[in-house]
């Protein structure tokens, strides 16, 4: 038997720490002996628990360690971290360690330096002169880069449960169904943004077309015209679909208070075309040809526009981002100082920014399909409510319920 021993501190009890490492240990045929365990006796008080682990061959105990860590266990015996070259341009070693979104730590000539930023599905790069470490993508990675490989030298801080119950994103389910009341839980989560903006965090929405095509928009600008919208990421439909609704009345050629519109479908090409010929959204402002919608808040309350295409779309609008690594940078640099996240109707573009997210970033999903609500929030489960409903009468919730708490004037 090979066997290796563990040691986890912290809330293991309440968030969950220690039977899911016990279920990883199961999980993966291995046996454990759980040598000390200590359990805070007040709900303040952290825990420890130090637990052999042992499997039929190396190979095994050296895959169940890797699990464990991603978990916030601690190998007893700390080494600093295995690192190999990067054999070409955008090519990481064999073996490379992938990163979860949790904070990590790599030990390097004997002190651990913290992983920045913080993000999923990466490989770790350590610069030996500047003694730091950072998560990089492949097209970060340039042939010769010291990248981190094994789980040697790695140590993983998952979030933890808040110790009060005052934390909306902490002592609710994870996922609100649609036959659930959700009133309550919209009027706190309105508190928690106005707190936000108390506490200087910034406040992102990924916008998706229901949003217009539902008439949920008014209650959007409602929003950010009291300020509680900081940043706003979207597809190039999206925009579409709200630039044509405010020139013509209609999205994708539908008015919701007429049985028959007039242009149809052609009126989302028309309205595209006018604001290419305008020279972009803040220009069409500007000049006066867009003059209502959810883009011309945004514009007349300095909310950052952050917009990226497809194969699909129609156009670009200008200002949207189609090279897919562009897009990807941009939107990581627009997120790194974002403190909360309303996903809307967006399931694509809530996953690739939920994928892009610090691990303390709080993340609500608003989505009528239960499955969308459930990849966008599986992830994060201390950080994370989803709401499976309709985006409109959340939104006009929302608002109402924050209509009398302007932050900006």
């Amino acid at each position: 038997m090979f066997s290796e021993t563990i040691e986890l501190r912290g809330h293991i009890i309440d968030s969950l720490i220690l039977p899911k490492v016990l279920d990883q240990i199961l999980t993966h045929d291995a046996n454990f002996k759980i040598l000390e365990i200590n359990i805070g006796k007040k709900r303040a008080d952290q825990s420890f628990a130090r637990i052999e682990v042992s499997t039929e061959t190396g190979e095994a105990l050296d895959e169940l360690i890797l699990r464990l860590r991603q978990q916030g266990a601690e190998v007893v015996e700390r080494a600093n971290a295995q690192l190999a070259s990067a054999p070409a341009d955008g090519v990481f070693p064999a073996d490379f360690y992938v990163t979860t979104n949790q904070q990590t730590f790599v030990r390097f000539k004997g002190k651990e330096i913290e992983v920045r930023p913080a993000m999923v599905n990466s490989a770790i790069a350590v610069d030996r002169n500047k003694g730091a470490a950072r998560a990089v993508k492949f097209f970060d990675v340039n042939k010769g880069d010291e990248i981190v490989v094994g789980h040697q030298g790695v140590r993983v801080v998952p979030v933890q449960r808040a110790t009060t119950h005052t934390d909306l994103f902490q002592f609710i389910n994870t996922i609100v169904d649609a036959d659930e009341p959700k009133s309550a839980i919209i009027r706190e989560l309105g508190e928690e943004l106005h707190r936000a903006h108390a506490a200087e965090g910034k406040i992102a929405v990924v916008a998706g077309p229901a949003i217009v095509r539902t008439g949920a928009g008014e209650h959007l600008v409602r929003l950010i015209e009291a300020g509680y919208i900081d940043r706003l990421f979207a597809g190039n439909s999206f925009a579409a679909y709200d630039v044509e609704r405010a020139l013509f009345g209609t999205s994708l050629g539908i008015n919701p208070d007429l049985a028959v519109a007039r242009g149809g479908h052609e009126n989302q090409m028309r309205a595209v075309n006018t604001i290419r010929a305008a020279g972009g959204i803040a220009s069409a402002v500007e000049k006066k040809i867009l003059t209502s919608g959810i883009l011309y808040a945004c514009v007349r309350h300095n909310v950052d526009i952050v917009l990226t295409g497809s194969i699909r779309d129609d156009g670009p609008i200008p200002g949207v981002t189609t090279d897919a690594i562009e897009a990807q940078k941009v939107m990581r640099e627009r997120l790194a100082d974002v403190t909360h996240v309303i996903l809307l109707a967006a399931i694509r573009h809530s996953l690739a920014v939920a994928s892009m997210l610090a691990p303390t970033v709080k993340t609500v999903c608003v989505d009528i399909d239960p499955s969308a609500v459930e990849k966008a929030v599986e992830h994060r489960p201390l950080q994370s409510i989803g709401l499976v409903t309709d985006v409109e009468p959340f939104l006009r919730e929302l608002a109402d319920h924050l209509g009398g708490a302007r932050v900006r004037e």
